[in-house]
């Protein structure tokens, strides 16, 4: 079978199922072209062996000597480490490293930083089905840190708002819930969302009932609504679309 078809792996993985039905997971798994057998006694294993051999060579189907390894107590086998005893990720792999990192950034919290009403400030908003998302922070020397993290399940009511009113509804909640620092900036500062028509939304003379309270509340900050592209936006995407809020 030639490399590089689409379909290629699919069809091959199917052609050995069809060729070992009758040994699989009784005595035999095979992924691709990666073949492990395995057995109780040693006896038992040579006979497993030699029946996997002669399946293969029926099938005029061969297996390069240099990439076999036999009667072996523990198998290198997908990234993994197979013996009786257990079944362990391979640690020489690169994959395990990068596992570690990821565990120790999963349990690592974010250090917030006080705030500063000298400092450049950003809110960074978002809206999801069902529940609002949004991050306060300020640049320094450092880059920009966070502040604050905020999020809630929308309302009943506020489930059936249009997607527009929702990202909207991200941003006043977010200025309510951090009103008192907002307040204290010393210059305006940046609110970011992932919803492009909300840096026009203020300016039309066609506004609802809702939108124009809400107009009236965020007319007692200092700020600039910008566009933050989806994919920048991951942390109060994230806050946004956690199940738990």
């Amino acid at each position: 079978m030639p490399f590089g078809l689409t379909n290629a792996p699919a069809s091959f993985q199917n052609i050995v199922n069809d060729i070992f039905s009758d040994f699989l997971d009784i005595f035999v798994v095979v992924y691709l072209d990666d073949i492990m057998v395995f057995s109780s006694s040693e006896e038992e294993h040579v006979k497993h062996v030699a029946s996997v051999l002669q399946r293969l060579r029926d099938n005029n189907l061969f297996a390069k000597a240099s990439k076999c390894v036999f009667h072996a107590s523990s198998v290198d086998y997908l990234g993994y480490v197979v013996s009786s005893d257990c079944l362990k990720m391979d640690s020489s792999k690169e994959a395990c490293s990068q596992f570690q990192i990821l565990k120790e950034a999963f349990i690592t919290a974010p250090i917030l930083s006080h705030f500063n009403p000298s400092l450049p400030t950003i809110v960074e908003s978002d809206a999801s089905d069902y529940a609002l998302g949004a991050v306060l922070s300020q640049v320094n020397d450092s880059g920009k840190n966070p502040i604050a993290f905020y999020s809630r399940k929308l309302l009943p009511a506020e489930l059936n708002y249009e997607i527009h009113d929702k990202e909207l509804l991200g941003i006043v909640w977010a200025l309510k819930h951090w009103r008192a620092f907002l307040l204290s900036c010393s210059n305006s500062f940046e609110v970011l969302t992932d919803h492009s028509s909300l840096q026009y939304s203020m300016s039309s003379k066609a506004l609802t009932r809702c939108q124009a309270l809400w107009a009236e509340f965020l007319s007692e900050f200092h700020f600039t609504i910008n566009y933050n592209p989806g994919r920048l936006a991951a942390l109060p995407d994230a806050l946004s679309r956690w199940d738990k809020v």
